[in-house]
């Protein structure tokens, strides 16, 4: 698990295919103490397995299925990317609870300044957009962000200063694609409130359904 605060950037300094999917070779931009094997390293709000370290230096495999989901296959030797190590149960949770696991990708709309910060508008596929809500929280690229509007298909956040230059945000433009991790606590809810296809005959079955509960009055 993350907290989408981002530690610093990286570089990733070479990729190679690896049977389907690809290897990556990092250098960290920050110090990386005591390193484990196997440990957890969002990059770019992708969860990957770190080995091989030495260092600042360590490697990652990238599955075929996280190309397809991420913008990670689009990436090229010498390309910056955030890093954040997994959280520690002493540590502060500054953002929210992140977990790796990309949604969706992306796309920069527009970008504007407003005085001291920038504005992003994004672009995201619509079925999506039902897990942002305005002041919510949302993964743009492993960094956690606070949404300040969102409509069908859209969603706007507001970038400090600070975010803006110690992460690759900076670097997005018109057309950029961003990797995004929506809150997982909407996921599980929607998941948990959904009748499933075994709970139809829920009465029938020991098990409560909305047809159950209006059977008995609950609606």
């Amino acid at each position: 698990m993350f907290t989408g605060i981002v530690a610093g950037t990286g570089i990733l300094w070479r990729k190679r295919g690896v049977d389907g999917g690809m290897a990556f070779d990092l250098e960290a931009g920050f110090a990386f103490p005591d390193p484990e094997e196997g440990e957890s390293v969002a990059i770019n709000g992708v969860c990957l397995t770190a080995y091989s370290i030495k260092g600042q230096r360590f490697s990652v495999d990238v599955s075929p299925e996280t190309l397809k989901r991420s913008t990670l296959g689009g990436l090229g030797a010498g390309a910056s990317v955030n890093m954040e190590r997994a959280l520690r149960l002493s540590d502060r949770l500054g953002g929210h609870i992140v977990s790796g696991h990309v949604d969706c990708v992306a796309m920069v709309r527009e970008r504007r300044p407003m005085g001291a910060f920038t504005i992003f508008s994004f672009a995201l596929p619509e079925q999506w957009d039902r897990y942002l809500v305005e002041k919510g929280s949302v993964t743009i690229d492993g960094v956690s962000l606070t949404v300040n509007a969102c409509s069908s298909g859209q969603f706007d956040v507001s970038i400090i200063p600070q975010t803006l230059h110690s992460t690759t945000l900076g670097l997005l433009k018109n057309g950029s694609r961003v990797n995004i991790e929506v809150d997982i606590i909407g996921k599980y809810v929607e998941k948990l409130l959904l009748p499933q296809p075994s709970q139809i005959h829920g009465a029938a079955e020991g098990k409560i359904s909305s047809a159950f509960l209006a059977e008995h009055g609950f609606f």
